[in-house]
Parts: C-alpha cells; sequence; structure tokens
C-alpha cells in the first residue's frame, strides 16, 4: 500500500502595504512623538522650577512619570495600559493628591496668620516694625522697575549711586546717569515718571531696600517717590536665644513652640509660621466649647436634611412614577414632561430664582400669593430651614422620578398579573411587588443621593448663605449651615478669619461620616439581592 504524500499548505500571501497606509501610520508615530515631546518640555520646565523651590520630591516624581508615560506609549503593544494611564494620572492629581492634601494640613495650623515659614515670619516682623530715623539723612531718588519688581536709585550723601531692591540690598551703581548732581537712570531698568509714581504710590510707600545684608543696618522708606529716608526696625531678632525685643517697650517675644513669637503674658506677635500640630485640630472640634456646640447642631441638622430630603424625593418620585404609569392615564407624556421640569435647569439658578421668589419684602410668594404678607421665609431660622427642604425637594424629585419610571417599566409583567389573581389590591401589590423590586435597583442611588446632600453646597449658600447667623457663638456659623458650608466658611470665612487647619479637619469628618454611611448602607442592601 503506498502513501500518496499532501503537498505541504502554502503559506499565505500578505498583500504590500500601500503608500497611503505607510504614511498614514508614520504620521501618527510623528503626532505621538510630537506630543510626547511637548509633555516631556512642559514637565522638564515644571522640574527645574520645583528644584530651586526645594521641592525635590515633587519634582523627581514628576520627572520618573514623565519617563514611564514616554516609555509606555512609545513601546509597542500594551494597549489596556494606554487607555487607562490618562485616566489614573488625573485621578492621583485631582483626587488623591487633594485629599492626601488636605489631610495633611488637618494635622497643621495653617492659616490666617500662620501661611509661611519662620524665616518669613521674621523677615515681616522685622519689616513691619520700621521706624524713620529722626534726624536722618534724605536721600535723593528715583523709582526703577525691572520685570514687575521695584527698585530705588537713590543719591548718598557722598554724591555716590546706589541701586537695590527688596531681595538685594544697596550696592554701587556706577553706570547711573546724573542729572543736576542726582543719579534718574540706570541701563536695564526703567525710570518711573510722575504720573507712574502717583498710580503706583500704594507699592512704593509699602516697599523697603535694605541697606546692607545686616538687618540691624535699617531700610530706605520714601512716602512721596523723591525722598528717601532711613528706617530702623524696632523689633530686634537675636538668633541666638530664638528670641524678639522690642526696643520701645523691652518686652521679650519667644518662640514656645506654638507657630508664633508670644511675650511672657501670651501676648503674639504676628505673622506666625506653619507648624505641624497633631490631633490639636480635632481636639478643638470636639472639647473647644465655643467650636463643639455649633458643630453638633450643624451635624445634627446636616443628618435631617440629607435623610428628609432623600426621603422625600424617593416618596414624590416613586407616587409620581406610579401614578403617570396608568396606561389609562391620557397625555402620560406630557405630564412626564413637565415633572421633570425642575431637572432641566441648573440647581444653582434654581436656588438663586427661590431665593427671589421667597424674600420676605419683594418675593412673588409673599407679595402675590400671600397678598403683602412679611413672612421671613430665609430670615427665621425655623421657616429659613422649611423653605431650604422644599426647595431641594422640588429640584430632587423629577431625578427620583426618572429612576423610579425606568425601575418600573423593568419590572415583569407576569409578576403583576399573578399577584392580582391572587387577590392583592393596590397597596398590597405596590409593597409587596413593586416597591422590593423598586429597591433593588434604586437602593445603591438613594445611598448615593444621600452622600450629595450630604455636601449640598449649592442650595444651602445660594439661598440663604447658611443664615441666618447664629448670635450665641463666636464662629461664623448660622442656622441652616451644613458641614460643607460650615468647611467653607471656616476657611473662607472674611469675619472669623481662614482657618485651613480646623477646615481640614472638619472635612476628613465629613469623609469619614460619608464613608461610614455608605458602607453600612451598601452592606444592608445586599439582602436586596435575594429577590433576584
Amino acid at each position: 500500500m503506498s502513501l500518496t504524500t499532501l503537498p505541504s499548505p502554502r503559506p499565505p500571501v500578505r498583500e504590500p502595504q500601500s503608500n497611503s497606509t505607510r504614511t498614514s501610520g508614520t504620521g501618527a508615530l510623528m503626532l505621538k512623538i510630537a506630543a510626547l515631546a511637548a509633555l516631556d518640555a512642559l514637565v522638564v520646565y515644571a522640574a527645574i522650577v520645583l528644584f530651586l523651590d526645594s521641592r525635590w520630591l515633587v519634582a523627581s516624581a514628576s520627572i520618573a512619570g514623565a519617563i514611564a508615560i514616554t516609555w509606555l506609549y512609545l513601546r509597542p503593544g500594551l494597549l489596556p495600559a494606554k487607555y487607562l494611564v490618562p485616566g489614573t494620572v488625573f485621578l492621583l492629581i485631582f483626587q488623591v493628591y487633594v485629599i492626601i492634601f488636605s489631610a495633611y494640613i488637618a494635622f497643621t495650623n495653617y492659616g490666617d496668620g500662620h501661611v509661611g515659614s519662620k524665616d518669613d515670619a521674621i523677615a515681616v516682623i522685622t519689616s513691619k516694625s520700621l521706624t524713620r530715623v529722626e534726624g536722618s539723612p534724605a536721600y535723593d531718588m528715583a523709582v526703577l522697575e525691572r520685570d514687575g519688581h521695584l527698585a530705588f536709585l537713590v543719591t548718598g550723601p557722598d554724591g555716590e549711586a546706589l541701586v537695590g531692591d527688596e531681595e538685594s540690598p544697596l550696592q554701587a551703581a556706577p553706570d547711573a546717569e546724573f542729572e543736576h548732581g542726582r543719579a534718574v537712570t540706570l541701563p536695564g531698568y526703567t525710570t518711573l515718571g510722575f504720573e507712574e509714581i502717583l498710580a503706583d504710590q500704594e507699592r512704593i510707600a509699602a516697599t523697603s531696600i535694605p541697606m546692607s545684608d545686616d538687618p540691624a543696618d535699617g531700610a530706605l522708606r520714601t512716602p512721596d517717590g523723591a525722598k528717601a529716608y532711613l528706617y530702623t526696625a524696632t523689633m530686634t531678632f537675636d538668633e541666638a536665644t530664638d528670641t524678639f525685643t522690642d526696643s520701645t517697650t523691652g518686652v521679650v517675644y519667644s518662640d514656645t513652640g506654638q507657630g508664633a513669637f508670644v511675650s511672657s503674658d501670651g501676648q503674639e506677635i504676628m505673622p506666625g509660621w506653619k507648624i505641624d500640630v497633631g490631633f490639636d485640630n480635632f481636639a478643638r472640634a470636639f472639647t473647644d466649647k465655643s467650636i463643639r456646640g455649633p458643630l453638633l447642631s450643624v451635624l445634627v441638622w446636616t443628618f435631617v436634611f440629607a435623610g428628609v430630603t432623600v426621603a422625600g424625593t424617593f416618596a414624590i418620585g416613586v407616587f409620581l412614577a406610579l401614578t403617570l404609569d396608568d396606561p389609562r392615564l391620557k397625555f402620560r407624556r406630557t405630564f412626564r414632561a413637565l415633572a421633570i421640569l425642575p431637572y432641566a435647569f441648573p440647581a444653582f439658578l434654581s436656588a438663586l430664582i427661590w431665593s427671589g421668589l421667597l424674600n420676605s419684602q419683594f418675593g412673588f410668594v409673599n407679595q402675590v400669593l400671600l397678598g403683602g404678607a412679611q413672612v421671613p421665609w430665609l430670615t427665621d431660622p425655623l421657616l429659613a430651614k422649611v423653605s431650604i427642604l422644599v426647595v431641594n425637594l422640588w429640584l430632587g424629585y423629577p431625578y427620583m422620578f426618572l429612576v423610579a419610571t425606568g425601575a418600573l417599566q423593568s419590572i415583569p409583567g407576569e409578576y403583576v398579573e399573578a399577584a392580582r389573581v391572587d387577590g392583592a389590591g393596590p397597596w398590597t401589590l405596590f409593597r409587596a411587588i413593586k416597591l422590593p423590586l423598586l429597591m433593588v435597583s434604586m437602593a445603591p442611588l438613594l445611598i448615593a443621593a444621600f452622600a450629595f446632600n450630604f455636601n449640598n453646597f449649592n442650595v444651602i449658600y445660594m439661598l440663604t448663605e447658611g443664615g441666618p447667623q447664629d448670635i450665641s457663638t463666636e464662629m461664623n456659623v448660622g442656622a441652616t449651615d451644613i458641614l460643607i458650608t460650615l468647611v467653607y466658611k471656616v476657611a473662607f470665612g472674611e469675619t472669623s478669619g481662614r482657618d485651613y487647619g480646623l477646615a481640614s479637619a472638619f472635612a476628613i469628618i465629613v469623609f469619614i461620616l460619608v464613608g461610614l454611611i455608605s458602607v453600612v448602607s451598601f452592606r444592608r442592601t445586599r439582602a436586596l439581592e435575594d429577590l433576584h
């Protein structure tokens, strides 16, 4: 028996690539290289700035990240990573970094009077205590400017030209040009005219030019831009003892570890500097009576506001969804369109409109609906809370209505028919069939809505700005403030100063509370999965 040798299969013949395909591939590669080159150039520039500012860790991380991204996108393959990296980078920059930085600030005294370093505080205190030396000579001068920075060109008593700015003390200016025995211009600088000096007189009057590298030698200042006078500091810093001494009173201010120089009787001189304070901000939040009381009342109202809003919007949304789901109802589509109108407008804009409608003197509600009554909807503590809840229900129910409508339409019809055959009435049908199946899909959304309203800054601030003000406490807190608006007022308040450390501590408390509530709620909703 002879075996027939089968011919080996021929390899498939590849079509030669066309010129257009090769051209498009080359163009895409060149575009990618150009984009990566632009990114790397930007990172290198940023790294140089960061290195000059002594931020070695951030600069090194930026360079390492740029190298990794360049390698990834020039290397063939790894397609999933190429899609995931942009989103991951933005997540790290705009979410993770913000959370870590806020957590760090919560453990510092960062705020008004405690912003810069200790060296910055020493320089500012010394500069603020400068007083004119009686009998000191007057220096003829000209105000110069270069790269947006001011400099003084002065003529000394011996006729020598000197130039200096706030960063550099006075030094000889041999290239200065003179007119009538006084230096007026210097190459590389722009001499300000009379009108320019008048327009910028505030900044010029606040400028101090050190006489030398020794702060004890004083500085030159000018009241009019024409004559400069010698000023010396009344506050003298002693580096050996780490103290400031007021030469006019003899009071000594020491660094007691509180981020400021403090006298023996407890008087601080500002500015201070930023230091780590550990858990002091959290301890203040729960132990300081002036903070603890308002914080607890705000915390209770925050839970009431979020809970009532979620429960109310859910009830209204489900009720409307059930009502408009009845096939016997005419014009259902029209009613559904009208029901979601509040959802079609931006929330902050709607809140502003409601603020005008509820104005106690000129609002539409009082003047038209109530015949000119003076009801303090937004200025009375109780009515302001009721008004906020009503407005938030108005803004929130369309979302629940849309979700409930979709969930109702996904319920199998045979379940409803079987319950009706068994004699279930409308209430039993809703309680035993529709509501449990609705909760399967809506429970996670209810949790998300609670977390959102827990931090619903817009509606509170646009309606009442957290007011009316609580006059029983020293804190800038109002009757309708929730935690997030309290955080804003503590961080950026103009009446009680800015305390970023305490505000960050409050923000961490909010983060922990929302996280715990979400975790517990999601675990509870797992029981609903059995309904499937």
